[in-house]
Order: C-alpha cells, then structure tokens, then sequence
C-alpha cells in the first residue's frame, strides 16, 4: 500500500492536522520500555491541528508496567474493528 508523503515522514515529524488530511484518525500507542511491549489503540480526536505525534509521548504512563513515554505512531487501519489479543486494549 502506498502512503500519502505527510505519512510517509517519521512520526515525530507528523501532525495531527497531516494524519486527518489523509484521513487517518487513530493512534497506537506503544510502551516505550522494550521489554513490556504494552499498546494501545486511541482515537486522535482529542489533540488539536497543530499539535505534534512527539509533543505527547511523554504524557503517557504504561497500564502495566507504570513506564513513562511511549511510542506514538498513526493508526492507518483505524477504521477495521481491533483484533483482541494480550497487550491491546480499546479505550
């Protein structure tokens, strides 16, 4: 599948704007401690335009192993329905 260019950037030079100009809205959000390996799936709609992928990496804590900062990265399968499996939750 070929991702439009302002995907195609690493995420910390993504904005919410460029990922909802492409129609992307969901986020995964990854534990940033590698031996936990704990995500997420989010909905971005909260953020605002301006606001960068990076600028809210340090805000989270990690449900299981209480890690401050994760991972952010864009969801582009937001649309299909989650597969349940250890380690991924639906909020």
């Amino acid at each position: 599948m070929d991702y439009p260019a302002a995907c195609q950037q690493s995420p910390s030079e993504v904005t919410f704007a460029d990922m909802r100009e492409q129609g992307v809205r969901g986020l995964l959000i990854y534990c940033a401690d590698y031996r936990c390996s704990h995500s997420v799936a989010l909905n971005g709609d909260r953020w605002p335009d301006d606001a960068w992928l990076s600028d809210i990496e340090p805000r989270f804590i990690c449900a299981a192993c209480g890690h401050r900062g994760a991972d952010v990265r864009p969801d582009f399968n937001w649309i299909k329905k989650p597969v349940k499996m250890m380690g991924y939750r639906v909020l």
